[in-house]
């Protein structure tokens, strides 16, 4: 297929040099959809219908659609209807399928199948049972590398959310291993293939965390065949200023809420001014004369209707204009539409409405409300206490916009304040990961891309570690603008080993209660190790390296990817231990590079990723490293539940009290 494609001649097939270059571009983009994937295998089912439309014949399913020479299917795509029986068909429900064909590949080899017999009772493993002994492997199988797609072992809870309708907006609440970043991505992938040239007008996106993370997941579509989707953090999308600053918790809690939308919508609106002189239009020998009372009912109805500002800029002058035009035809004259552009344009129409309704740029609006203190009284009244209009004002006002020391909270303001000057360009669907962790105002940021197209949100409440974590999917549904979202729980975990996630799962009552426990369905014994340092509290920190090294060192006789967490004040202290070692490692995100199966992670920068063997060292400095205890319990809640394989917890000072008790 990738032949055909660049063996086309296209010389003399464009009529100008503006389609050539995009049938060029085209075809180039077609060839790398085509390009060979090292240990990606094309087909991993096979589906042997026996009734219904299909009745009597043999589907290969695979990552993409595969034709031969002719143009004959060899293998359907998984996305395509005939393919969804291969993830819900059960014995109970067959859905016309009489064999079900699993595949199994070493390194790209094809090395086993295993067969299921969905219209014989009692042949095979059941699908609704999660007994596939290829589909636990593949489960299992080492993580080495960036993160893989999980398109042979879609289980039929997830693929009712990858194959929900691009209409509407879909949110996912699963906890650590339930698949849902997987099923996010693959539901991209769905939906460009069920709406490509509706996506393809309108365009996705993919937002999470952190770069380390986008990195860890970048590799899961073009697998899957899609390079066209577009990845940031909600920080990259709000990139009006460069972040500088740093707020203080209680800060960042302030400008991350809700009500900062309307202080700064009070704020725009005060630039709007009542007018107090008329407006004279001079035509010729005749003049028109539009009183104040009249435009001031134009700007009232203007603000009433809650447009852009920008929007409602551009709008008066017509307004004004059309009301010239009025007199101009009860006088006798017949104007048309081009004397009403050309009064709209007249100077004094611009100078009057330049008066009224001056341009307005977000990046001052803001400045003034952070640096002075009268004007955000004034605008906050009623809406923040005194308290709160005393965190947020800057120590030291900046001057201008450039030498002002932007925080990363600060940018969300001016992203909100662009809005309000003008409409944000939405796209066709976004994917947001990790959404627990956005405040308010985030939220509405996310929500702006995507006014007129569906989101897909994931997260998990449990693991909440901001000082604005979300407390619930409805309150955070309604910032994002889709409050009638649908809320789904994935509660069967397939990544983190039972005794792993049960261990963690001891925090929950104390950080998170409600909230539904995991349920692994692989059970490890021996995946989890827990180790005290001979002294407790008052061993040398150098004993805790020592031992920490040491287990890295022993996972490193295994294989597959391993992950040292520790408090983001350790790191440096583990890093220069570990190369004193000898042990070489890499930096969250450099997974994809060679080098090193080992990986150096912050607890900061642990959530979304995973690894075969994680080391956690001292779990007391994760949770003393966070504000409080509750948030400190979730980043050790995240830490904790990282692992594929086994998890060894090294501790110097007693483990908090949650974990200790049996």
């Amino acid at each position: 297929m990738r032949e055909e494609v660049e063996a086309l001649d296209i010389r003399d097939v464009a009529a100008n040099w503006v389609n050539k270059q995009a049938l060029e571009a085209r075809t180039e983009l077609r060839i790398k959809e085509l390009a060979d994937l090292a240990h990606t295998p094309l087909f991993f089912g096979r589906l042997g219908y026996e009734g219904g439309e299909h009745g009597g014949h043999d589907f290969y399913i695979g990552r993409r659609h595969v034709h031969d020479g002719t143009g004959e299917p060899m293998v359907l795509d998984w996305r395509a209807p005939v393919s969804q029986p291969f993830y819900r068909a059960t014995r109970t429900d067959p859905l016309d399928v009489d064999l079900r064909r699993r595949f199994g590949y070493t390194a790209g080899e094809l090395t086993a199948y295993e067969d299921e017999r969905l219209g014989t009772p009692g042949t095979g493993p059941d699908t609704g049972s999660r007994t596939s002994r290829l589909l636990q492997a593949e489960i299992e199988r080492p993580r080495v590398g960036p993160m893989r797609d999980i398109v042979a072992t879609i289980q039929p809870e997830q693929d009712e959310i990858v194959r929900a309708s691009l209409g509407g907006t879909v949110c996912v609440q699963g906890g650590p291993g339930t698949g849902k970043t997987a099923v996010g991505l693959h539901r991209v992938a769905y939906l460009l293939y069920a709406h490509r040239e509706r996506l393809a007008r309108t365009g996705t996106l993919v937002i999470g965390p952190n770069r380390s993370f986008l990195h860890y997941i970048e590799q899961v579509l073009p697998a899957l065949g899609e390079l066209d989707v577009a990845q940031a953090t909600v920080a990259e999308l709000v990139s009006h200023v460069e972040v500088r600053g740093a707020d203080s918790p209680a800060a960042a809690v302030v400008k991350g809420d809700a009500r900062m939308a309307e202080v700064l919508r009070r704020a725009l609106r005060s630039y709007v001014t009542a007018p107090t002189e008329p407006v004279v239009v001079e035509r010729g020998s005749r003049r028109w004369r539009i009183p104040a009372y009249e435009i001031a009912e134009m700007v009232d109805e203007l603000l009433a209707r809650d447009i852009r500002y920008a929007a409602a800029s551009e709008a008066l002058p017509q307004r004004i204009a059309h009301a010239v035009l009025v007199r101009m035809e009860e006088s006798g004259e017949a104007p048309d539409d081009r004397v009403q552009d050309a009064v709209a344009r007249h100077h004094a129409v611009k100078a009057a409405v330049k008066a009224i309704w001056p341009k307005a740029d977000p990046l001052k609006l803001v400045l003034r409300l952070l640096s002075e203190p009268d004007f955000l009284a004034a605008h906050a009244e009623g809406l923040l206490d005194d308290d709160e209009q005393r965190a947020i004002l800057w120590a030291k006002p900046a001057r201008s916009v450039r030498s002002a020391r932007w925080s990363a909270a600060d940018a969300v303001l001016v992203d909100e304040a662009t809005d309000l000057v003008r409409r944000t360009p939405s796209l066709g669907h976004v994917v947001l990961d990790e959404a627990q962790d956005l405040s308010p105002m985030q939220y509405r940021a996310v929500g702006r891309r995507c006014t007129t197209g569906s989101a897909t949100v994931l997260g998990d409440l449990a693991q909440g570690t901001t000082p604005w974590a979300t407390g619930s999917w409805e309150e955070a549904l309604t910032h994002l603008g889709k409050p009638d979202a649908l809320v789904e729980e994935l509660t069967a975990g397939f990544r983190v080993p039972r005794e792993v996630i049960a261990y963690a799962s001891r925090l929950l009552p104390f950080m998170s209660p409600g909230l539904t426990e995991v349920s692994s369905v692989r059970e490890a014994p021996g995946s989890l190790e827990v180790h005290g340092i001979p002294g407790g509290e008052e061993a040398a920190v150098e004993n805790l390296d020592a031992a920490v090294v040491a287990a890295c060192r022993a996972a490193l006789l295994r294989e597959g990817s391993i992950g040292l967490i520790a408090a983001d004040v350790r790191v440096p202290a583990l890093a220069a231990a570990l190369s004193a070692a000898g042990l070489a490692h890499l930096d969250p995100g450099d997974e994809t590079t060679a080098g090193s199966r080992l990986t150096l992670v912050p607890a900061s920068l642990a959530k979304g990723l995973e690894y075969d063997y994680v080391v956690l060292d001292d779990p007391a400095s994760v949770v003393a490293g966070e504000p409080d205890e509750r948030t400190g319990l979730r980043r050790l809640y995240v830490v904790l539940t990282r692992a594929v394989s086994g998890l060894t917890v090294i501790h110097r000072q007693p483990l908090p009290g949650q974990l200790a008790a049996v």
